[in-house]
């Protein structure tokens, strides 16, 4: 019988081995840097982002756990042609998910294909590696000064 510990397994894997919008996006108008010292994983994320505050475009390169690139790949494949403010809804979506008890399922409908992390919260110390990429997104969104952090 197939689980969704096993569709979980496949879709890491598979972003892993071939993250999807990989690689320096130029030109960008906004871009920040990622790290989360408890494991290393550092990250840059490059947005361009229209006059209608549309994502345009969104990419990330660095290197980091399973996780952390997974995570980055599907974030990237959702926020596309989204708006500013449906990347807000889908931060707070994923990171209610990401840190909701363990018997809360995710909300799908809002989610999509993200729902597929919400394995994440059985290994609490793998959370800060799904959320980087989403909090380096809002840094660069903010043209924050400073890499984000998930210390």
């Amino acid at each position: 019988m197939f689980s969704l510990g096993d569709l979980y397994q496949q879709v890491i894997i598979d972003h892993t081995k071939a993250p999807r919008n990989f690689g320096k996006l130029e030109p960008c108008n906004h871009d920040a840097e990622g790290y989360n010292p408890l494991c290393g994983d550092q990250l840059h994320v490059y947005l361009q982002v229209n006059d209608e505050q549309i994502i345009e475009d969104i990419t990330f390169e660095g290197q980091g756990c399973s996780i952390s690139t997974a995570s980055a790949s599907l974030m990237t494949e959702a926020l596309k042609g989204k708006s500013l403010s449906a990347f807000q809804g889908l931060f707070d979506a994923f990171h209610a998910m990401a840190t909701a008890d363990m018997d809360d399922k995710p909300n799908e409908e809002v989610l999509g294909k993200l729902a597929v992390l919400a394995g994440v919260k059985e290994f609490p110390s793998r959370i800060k590696c799904a959320t980087l990429c989403w909090h380096t997104v809002k840094s660069a969104m903010e043209n924050a000064a400073q890499s984000a952090r998930t210390e």
